[in-house]
Order: C-alpha cells, then structure tokens, then sequence
C-alpha cells in the first residue's frame, strides 16, 4: 500500500491512508488480533461474518 504526499499535506495523506486501510479491512484485523480469541469465538465470528455476507450479497442481485 502506497500514499504519495503531495504539496506538504500530510493530513490529506493520513486520510487517504486511513481509508485505504479501512476498505482493505487491515484495520479490523489489527484490533482482532490484539487479544486472543478462544476457537469457539473465533467460530461463531467467522458464522455471523459469513451470514452477514450472503445477506448483502443477496441484496445486490436482483
């Protein structure tokens, strides 16, 4: 991933970044991975984001 800082504006740049990050969902995974996860929390983190997927996949078909 790569931010290229234009005219000294280094804020703009930090924002760029940050959704970059958001939209690649490094952001999610960072604050997972601060703590252990137990494997049957892991399990039931994995069913719900799998279920909220197909919803939203449903949705955008018509």
């Amino acid at each position: 991933m790569e931010v290229r800082v234009y005219g000294n504006q280094i804020e703009k740049a930090l924002k760029v970044l940050k959704r970059q990050m958001a939209k690649e969902g490094l952001l999610k995974e960072l604050k997972r991975r601060q703590s252990y996860e137990k494997p049957s929390v892991k399990r039931k983190r994995k069913a719900r984001e799998a279920r909220k997927k197909r919803l939203k996949a449903l949705r955008g078909s018509p």
